[in-house]
């Protein structure tokens, strides 16, 4: 998938941003999920850097499907420094990988509701052996950094929803087979903290907000694809639920620059909310804004609840805000707000005809 001129605008931003750049040169890093949003965000952002900055580094990315790789990576500048790694992480079999592996982002995760619901026993495979797998990869490397993506719902029912920091975890149903997903990412973030222990590793999780902006993929179907699909055709945006939820938002670009951030200044066990608090908002109040930022008005907010929405996967509503202040205090700063996420992210797909 070649880049656009959206895009582009957002990976040079990271070229003169908080970055640390040097931090990365001549070095190995390896990034798993790299089909999926986030991971494919921080492989496109570290091998358009590695052609800008001459950096020699060297990227992989650890895939289960070559077909879809090819088809995202097509035409990105850069892409020399590329490799693939087939491997299904969820496998008992350790990762082979030759030669050395500086840093890691594991972002390999199921991220889509309804499997969760559907396949919660492969959801928690993919989250724990996967993580296993990584960090024992991490400990026979010697790898000098490694962050882990974690997500905002493994706070569940906030203890603090109008400040919730990191050390604020809240309460998960565990009769719910949806909480195979929050709760794997509970889990994922112990065993990190265990191994920066018992090992050494200087390992940090990354709890990303809801990400999305321009290089979303075409599968891409969340409620955020959802909503701007809907008032770029002018339909009704239709809401599954009463759009109480309030929802933490993050653009991709700045959610790579936390991470990329966090691989040579995360603390050792530690875990981080990566979010813009300027774009808290609840579910309603965001498709309202889609409409009116995408429409001009012309969609309008329909509320559809269907009678079987809890076969569907969605998460129960959510009362939070996160605080992003651990964050920031290593020099992290939100620079896209919610609105200006959703231009930029129509004018990507409409680039890449994905209305």
């Amino acid at each position: 998938m070649a880049l656009n001129n959206v895009l582009t605008e957002d990976l040079n931003s990271l070229l003169t941003s908080e970055i640390e750049w040097s931090n990365f040169k001549d070095k190995r890093i390896l990034v798993t999920g790299a089909t999926g949003l986030v991971g494919s965000m921080v492989v496109r952002s570290l091998i358009y850097a590695n052609e800008k900055l001459d950096l020699g580094l060297e990227v992989i990315g650890l895939i289960r499907n070559q077909a879809k790789a090819d088809r995202i990576y097509e035409g990105c500048m850069g892409k020399d420094a590329l490799s693939f790694c087939l491997d299904d992480l969820s496998g008992d079999e350790p990762i082979s990988l030759e030669g050395k592996v500086d840093y890691i982002v594991h972002a390999a995760a199921v991220t889509t509701s309804k499997v969760m619901v559907s396949d919660p026993v492969g959801t928690i495979d993919v989250a724990l052996k996967g993580t296993k797998n990584i960090l024992n990869l991490a400990v026979e490397k010697g790898t000098k950094g490694v962050v882990y993506i974690s997500s905002m719902e493994i706070y569940g029912q906030s203890a603090d929803p109008e400040d919730t920091r990191e050390s604020d975890l809240g309460y998960v149903d565990l009769a719910a087979v949806r909480s195979c997903y929050p709760e794997g990412k509970r889990m994922c973030e112990c065993m990190c903290t265990a191994y920066a222990a018992q090992h050494g590793i200087r390992i940090s999780s990354a709890r990303l907000a809801q990400t999305f902006g321009a290089g979303i993929l075409p599968t891409e179907n969340r409620v955020f694809a959802q909503f701007a699909r809907s008032a770029l055709r002018g339909e009704d945006i239709v809401l599954k639920t009463e759009g109480k939820s309030e929802g933490n938002y993050v653009y991709t670009i700045d959610a790579v620059k936390a991470i990329l951030m966090l691989l040579y200044k995360g603390e050792a066990g530690q875990a981080y909310n990566v979010a813009n608090e300027s774009s808290h908002t609840t579910i309603r109040k965001m498709a309202e804004l889609v409409s009116k930022t995408l429409s001009q008005e012309k969609s309008k907010v329909v509320i559809d609840i269907p009678a079987d929405s809890k076969k569907l996967g969605y998460a129960p509503d959510v009362k939070m805000k996160l605080n992003s202040d651990k964050i920031e205090a290593i020099g992290w700063k939100p620079t896209v707000g919610l609105a200006d996420a959703y231009r930029r992210m129509a004018e990507w797909m409409k680039e890449q005809k994905m209305i």
